[in-house]
């Protein structure tokens, strides 16, 4: 094979010719607005046979999307081109959420008639909170969160289709308000306490702690730091390019599947240990840790040690390979919702914040880029919250939400969409004849 490129250019780049085994394409080079280059194979397995392999897709690209932008290197997350230390600073996870979707900041008046919309579909069909019964108290919240986003599809047939932009809102709007009442449903329902109804003059993360702590005799009052601190972590997760999940929901997608069917379906890629179990995993590590009365030299000698096979949890980042840009603006707020609880003698928090002291000014940590990232800093906040650790993964997919109805519609409005389809390399055996029962 041979191939030969000509310098990269963002006006009108042009195609690298490729000769494989005689057979000669060029192909196309698509350069993106952030003056990424890509090369389109789209037509390389009909014009020369070929297929490229690429396990864990870690340099393909899936898709053209316009919704968020990130640069690992750089230490860069934007959604719609705005600065997520920006919408951290200035937004709301709902005004967020409308960014995602529809590509530009809402008005007053979209923002207030949305926000209408949340309130309108926050309650669950009585039909839907009876079937809470049906499930054991020790079922996961991520099966219970999947199964029930399917369910509601069957009572509001509805969402099946989108005929035009205010079917879609109204479809969006109802997933992103009940996926917050059915977490707090199935944690109540776990617990053995009462299903709370939701309150409709709460805002939207101040409502869930409502519907998560208060009782029939006892109703809960949000404090305005910590429904801010739960509104930055939906924020900060609600959207990350192509991730397993997302593209789970692209994946899905892509076949017609209605936009319920697809978030269920991201909701159980994300309850992969491997994805949404990051910050979890954290609180696994300092209960670990604890348990066992480990000293924090001693551990931090056997992560450095390769032999040991024990890795620091919650430092470092497949796409970042600078610090979490997510992470520097959950530690401040990770600080002043300990500070601001009282948890400081918590030994788990406290041992949090050794590690964290200790990995940072460590240089074999330093050089080797090994930050906290967003799951340390959003793992140590709910652990404060009173947030049980089996319900993380529960947040995480209420702030992705977002992002996955936005990939969800920017695929379905594109004309252009097909049925995803990946090929593979056979690697099995070739033919051969069946062989009888009796000759086996």
């Amino acid at each position: 094979m041979s191939t030969s490129t000509a310098s990269p250019s963002t006006n009108s780049p042009k195609p690298i010719h490729v000769d494989i085994a005689g057979k000669a394409i060029d192909l196309p080079v698509v350069v993106g607005s952030e003056n990424e280059h890509a090369i389109d194979i789209s037509h390389l397995r009909s014009a020369t046979g070929y297929i490229t392999l690429d396990d864990g897709f870690g340099n393909t690209g899936s898709c053209s999307s316009a919704i968020t932008y990130i640069d690992g290197e750089a230490g860069i997350l934007r959604y719609r081109g705005i600065p997520i230390e920006q919408l951290a600073e200035h937004s709301t996870f709902t005004e967020t959420a409308l960014l995602l979707m529809y590509g530009e900041l809402p008005t007053k008046e979209k923002l207030n008639k949305f926000r209408g919309l949340l309130i309108q579909h926050e309650m669950l069909h009585e039909g839907l909170r009876q079937m809470f019964d049906g499930f054991p108290a020790s079922g996961h919240p991520m099966a219970i969160l999947s199964a029930m986003i399917n369910a509601v599809s069957c009572y509001h047939p509805d969402v099946m289709q989108m005929e035009d932009d205010a079917t879609f809102k109204s479809a969006a709007a109802r997933l992103m308000s009940k996926v917050r009442t059915i977490a707090a449903a199935a944690y109540k329902t776990s617990i053995g306490h009462p299903i709370v109804y939701p309150r409709p003059e709460l805002p939207y993360c101040a409502n869930f702690l409502h519907m998560m702590y208060s009782l029939p005799n006892q109703p809960y009052e949000p404090d305005p730091d910590i429904v801010r601190a739960l509104d930055l972590i939906l924020i900060l997760h609600a959207d990350h390019e192509q991730n397993c999940s997302t593209s789970t929901v692209r994946m899905v997608g892509s076949s017609g599947a209605n936009l319920f069917a697809s978030c269920a379906a991201g909701v159980c890629a994300l309850w992969g240990p491997l994805h949404g179990g990051a910050n979890a995993a954290v609180i696994s590590m300092l209960k670990y840790i604890i348990d066992n009365k480990i000293d924090l030299k001693d551990y931090i000698a056997k992560v450095k040690d390769k032999d040991s096979h024990i890795r620091l949890m919650g430092f470092g980042h497949r796409v970042y390979k600078n610090y979490d840009p997510r992470a520097k603006i959950l530690k401040g707020q990770a600080d002043k919702v300990l500070k601001k609880l009282g948890v400081a003698h918590d030994p788990m928090l406290e041992l949090a914040q050794r590690l964290e002291e200790v990995a940072l000014s460590d240089s074999y940590f330093v050089d080797r880029h090994l930050y906290p990232n967003v799951d340390f800093y959003s793992g140590i906040i709910m652990r404060a919250l009173g947030i049980p650790v089996e319900m993380f993964t529960v947040m995480f997919s209420i702030g992705r939400m977002p992002g996955w109805i936005a990939h969800w519609k920017e695929q379905h409005d594109d004309a252009n969409s097909r049925i995803f389809r990946p090929r593979q390399v056979y690697t099995g055996h070739t033919l051969r004849d069946y062989v009888p029962m009796d000759n086996r």
